[in-house]
């Protein structure tokens, strides 16, 4: 991905089918779905791709065991079937996980069997395994720091695993593959309207501080938990559309799970799941549900959800997690579809459904979701657009569309970390040649060669400390403290890389240590 070349094509011709508000998933997703239609897309982000909540998330690609004990089938079966989708095509970096409910009440064995085999079911030839029954000593042995006290047995299943950060920038490349023009720091400020209709965008590169135009047949407004802010440029008597939930994660070693299994600790203080999960050689704890009263970029863990995590978590392991084990903590808001004529209050309760509309001056807008449904969610959204456009229908073909480095990971030796960049990786490992010293690791406590910087800057778009060591790498979220030691070493290398002056890298290494400390209890 090259923003120059980009940024120069849009100044030639500042027209386009299709014009997309927000670099998450979702409008990720929606660049994809046009481009592979023969569309031509123009998708802006106003921060980085994927800066918000798409990068936050849990790190699953579920259908979701709790939306099937309340009920909520349809959801259910949409997600399995993306669930299977993904897998097949970007298994470069999604996998399948083998989780474990522990049981400790006679009662569970049944509740939770029964359960899971509709799940499998439901998932039908997509389905990633069988569950099956588990008893005391094969539980102790697959999850070695379980609370043994009374513990029965378990059940096991499978879901998605994926690198959520990864997953945006794959979808970004492969959108780019395909023709499309995406710019992130590029901020949306006002929409422009022919007759009373809705015709373009001004936006500012922040980048060089310039204003621009462009021009579409359909503006899709895909900016997650900020949507009310883009429907407001629209009409500032929009009613609002989205509820902010907010969910946080603890990270700590693979101590605290010695083990290629995860636990779903079925029942919290609030009726929520919690999530123990291996992943990139560390312990993600979560998830909460907290009610939000604004939508924020950069949101802060409350003290109350941190003490409900290790409170819940502690229940289920012999070993216990404190505050001085979190070696990151992350917080994310989902963009929850506000029901008719409610703020705030409890937001488990509110489907994960995504909604589509549209504004009476044809601005299309489309919230709610989540990432395992973002190819579905795309789909609908292109399909009202091409409906608003005057194209007529065009089938999307998206299902079976391999993504950017699409690479049969079985056949793969590379680490974890390195297999996220699928066929890619062989030209990302033909840096070490260019410079000896870029095959070292990025720190001791992280698991990335030094080749990733320049990687990112070069072929990723990234251009602050931030978006290297907390998107294109995971290093902000692996080891808060780790990742602020290295900024210095990273700055140094994107200055070179982008010909920019020692101040720069000053400034940008004293912006990411503070954010840095905003991740770490220490």
């Amino acid at each position: 991905m090259n923003r120059t070349a980009m940024l120069r094509r849009l100044e030639e011709s500042p027209q386009t089918d299709f014009l997309i508000i927000g670099g998450g998933a979702t409008g990720l997703g929606i660049a994809v779905d046009a481009e592979s239609r023969g569309f031509q897309s123009v998708l802006l982000e106003a921060e980085d791709f994927a800066k918000g909540t798409s990068s936050r998330s849990t790190k699953l690609v579920h259908g979701g065991v709790r939306y099937l004990e309340q009920g909520d089938i349809p959801l259910v079966l949409e997600a399995l079937k993306e669930r299977g989708i993904l897998h097949q095509n970007a298994p470069h970096i999604v996998h399948h996980l083998s989780f474990i409910v522990p049981r400790y009440k006679w009662w569970e064995g049944p509740f939770f069997g029964i359960g899971l085999k509709v799940y499998d079911a439901l998932a039908g030839r997509l389905n990633l395994g069988s569950s099956k029954m588990l008893s005391r000593e094969e539980t102790l042995q697959r999850i070695p720091n379980v609370e043994p006290e009374n513990l029965m047995g378990g059940v096991e299943y499978f879901d998605g695993q994926f690198d959520d950060a990864r997953l945006a920038i794959t979808l970004a490349q492969t959108a780019t593959d395909l023709g499309g023009c995406l710019l992130n720091y590029a901020q949306v400020t006002a929409l422009t309207k022919k007759d009373g209709l809705v015709n373009g965008v001004e936006f500012i590169d922040r980048l060089t501080q310039r204003t621009l135009r462009v021009e579409a047949r359909v503006v899709i407004n895909a900016t997650g938990i900020f949507a009310d802010q883009i429907r407001k440029l629209d009409d500032p008597q929009a009613i609002p559309s989205v509820q902010p939930s907010q969910g946080v994660h603890l990270v700590f070693s693979r101590d605290f799970l010695p083990s290629e299994s995860a636990i779903m600790v079925p029942h919290t203080d609030d009726g929520r799941v919690l999530f123990v999960i291996p992943w990139h050689n560390r312990v993600v704890v979560g998830t909460t549900d907290t009610a939000m009263s604004e939508p924020q970029i950069e949101p802060r863990a409350l003290d109350e959800e941190v003490e409900f995590i290790l409170r819940n978590a502690a229940r289920y392991l012999a070993k216990c997690p404190t505050r001085k084990d979190v070696l990151s903590i992350f917080a994310g808001q989902r963009p929850l579809v506000r029901p008719p004529g409610k703020s705030g209050g409890a937001t488990k309760s509110i489907s994960r459904n995504h909604e589509v509309f549209v504004s009476d001056s044809g601005l299309l807008t489309v919230v709610g979701g989540k990432w395992t449904t973002y190819r579905k969610m795309a789909e609908d959204a292109l399909n009202h657009a091409l409906q608003l456009s005057g194209h007529g229908h065009s089938p999307c073909v998206t299902e079976h569309l391999h993504l950017h480095g699409w690479r049969n990971a079985r056949a793969s030796k590379q680490e974890e970390l390195l297999r996220v960049y699928g066929t890619d990786v062989f030209e990302l490992e033909a840096l070490y040649e260019e410079n000896s010293q870029w095959r070292e690791p990025l720190h001791p406590k992280l698991p990335y060669p030094k080749a990733v910087i320049p990687w990112a800057v070069r072929r990723e778009m990234a251009f602050t400390v931030e978006d290297v060591l907390a998107r294109r790498t995971r290093a902000l979220i692996l080891d808060a403290i780790a990742a602020a030691e290295v900024a210095p070493m990273v700055a140094e290398i994107m200055r070179v890389e982008l010909g920019l002056s020692t101040a720069w890298a000053t400034n940008q290494i004293s912006i990411f240590q503070a954010l840095a400390r905003e991740y770490s209890l220490s």
